[in-house]
């Protein structure tokens, strides 16, 4: 596991930051965009040689919504 930096003080101000997340707590996630998000995720967790694409967790997670309906 890769050593983590020890926090040496406070952070910098960052204004561009603090716009898009204000701008993020008024418009909140679309569906679309947490869906994105979940697909992402579980892409990111699979294991390297797995032969997993985005596009096979993309699919995949239609064929388990439809079997849920």
């Amino acid at each position: 596991m890769a050593e983590r930096k020890p926090m040496l003080g406070p952070s910098s101000a960052r204004p561009e930051l603090d716009i898009v997340f204000a701008q993020a707590r008024v418009n909140g996630v679309s569906d679309a965009e947490l869906r994105e998000q979940r697909i992402s995720f579980a892409y990111g967790n699979a294991p390297e040689e797995s032969g997993i694409t985005k596009e096979s967790v993309r699919e995949a997670s239609e064929r388990v919504r439809m079997l849920l309906k």
